[in-house]
């Protein structure tokens, strides 16, 4: 396949999810719950049985699509709390995958979340990353969370975070939280609700 076709189709994926829009109100980040009781399962499975399938049957479908983009990458899958974590490593054409800022993980990981729907009839909030880019973002706004609320402890000036969505913004409020004599909170309206972090 060649490096134009494939680009195509990974354009493709952004498009993609906007047709299937009304099929799920769970948005690309997954912060929001959708309210059902992890407990009420008519299959007979656990809550860890089912998320395991989750992560298999996404497995199948990223695996899929690897092979028609012709990429390398290794899939793993865990289960971290109440949903199914897939993330798939190894070649340097992932990166594609990604996209700016993560656009293009996002819609992959609504594709994916729609795919694993199909097949149980249920809502799905797996978290996908993609050459450890939700990991790595992860690990920089923890640490941007610690730093800023160590200067505004110090300084005592509250400090205003650029926009983030809200998988993002918790990450900083537990990072803030885990830091004693400041607090933080979130203002504005998306998609420019940002993290504010004062003095406690």
């Amino acid at each position: 396949m060649s490096a134009e076709t494939k680009d195509a189709v990974v354009e493709e994926l952004i498009e993609e999810p906007a047709a299937d829009e009304q099929a799920t109100e769970t948005p690309a980040n997954g912060e929001v719950s959708d309210g059902d009781d992890a407990d009420s399962d008519d299959t007979g499975l656990t809550d860890e049985e089912r998320l395991v399938e989750e992560g298999e049957i996404a497995g199948d479908y990223l695996e899929q699509l690897l092979d028609v983009l012709d990429f390398d990458g290794d899939i793993d899958l865990d289960v971290d709390g109440d949903r199914a974590i897939v993330s798939i490593d190894g070649g340097s054409d992932l990166v594609k995958l990604v996209g700016k800022n993560g656009e293009i993980l996002d819609a992959l990981q609504e594709l994916t979340r729609l795919a694993v729907q199909r097949t149980t009839g249920d809502r799905s909030r797996l978290m996908l990353d993609v050459a450890r880019w939700r990991a790595d973002r992860r690990e920089r706004l923890a640490r941007l969370g610690n730093e800023v609320a160590e200067r505004v402890r110090e300084g005592g000036e509250r400090e205003e975070l650029d926009p983030m969505s809200p998988f993002e913004r918790k990450i900083v409020h537990d990072a803030v939280a885990a830091v004693d004599g400041v607090y933080s909170e979130s203002e504005g309206t998306e998609p420019n609700r940002r993290v504010v972090v004062l003095k406690g």
